[in-house]
């Protein structure tokens, strides 16, 4: 089977809906990635080439068991340069951590966790 991958509206990349893994906000990452030459380097060129090409890897987003919480797992560079680009939508992957382990999802993702959210959004 094929792992899900949707689309997220970029908005939702907050402190309210989808946080860092990471960083306790995000203006923590941005704050660290400016700092660091690196990975200054690194959101830049995704800010130049996300609008022209588009997102190549999809964000990988969490959801916990414990937690009803939806985080960025992978792709926190990816996330910060997509913040006020102007991109409309980002494409994800998703997963489940339980306590039986983390399972990548084939099954469409779960938007009624987002806070404020509704499905209509998504469209």
């Amino acid at each position: 089977m094929r792992l899900y991958r949707g689309q997220m509206p970029t908005r939702l990349l907050s402190d309210q809906h989808i946080r860092p893994t990471e960083y306790v906000r995000w203006a923590d990452a941005r704050r660290r990635f400016e700092t660091r030459p690196k990975d200054r380097a690194l959101v830049e060129e995704l800010r130049r080439s996300i609008p022209r090409e588009g997102l190549r890897e999809p964000i990988t987003l969490g959801v916990s068991d414990r937690h009803p919480d939806v985080y960025v797992a992978d792709g926190h560079h990816r996330a910060v340069a997509l913040m006020g680009s102007g991109v409309p939508t980002f494409p994800f992957h998703w997963y489940w951590i339980r306590d039986f382990g983390v399972h990548m999802e084939t099954a469409p993702f779960p938007f009624h966790l987002l806070t404020n959210y509704s499905t209509e959004a998504a469209r």
